[in-house]
């Protein structure tokens, strides 16, 4: 029997599905991650990804109720 639940709602203080996780692979890798890595990495990591972020030029969203068909 598959269950399905919303991980980022009902995993917020560890995986309540365990062994049966579809996501474990995801964890250990993670866990590898953290674990293989300086904290300075990761922070030079983020800021290279929020520069690339900033240097990015502005998504605009218009919305569909704007589209007058009728």
């Amino acid at each position: 029997m598959e269950t399905n639940i919303n991980c980022a709602e009902a995993c917020v203080n560890g995986c309540v599905l365990g062994d049966r996780c579809p996501n474990r692979e995801y964890a250990q890798n993670a866990a590898k991650f953290i674990g293989e890595t300086s904290i300075d990495k990761m922070h030079d990591i983020a800021e290279a990804a929020l520069r690339k972020k900033m240097a990015e030029p502005p998504k605009w969203v218009i919305p569909d109720f704007l589209d007058s068909n009728g």
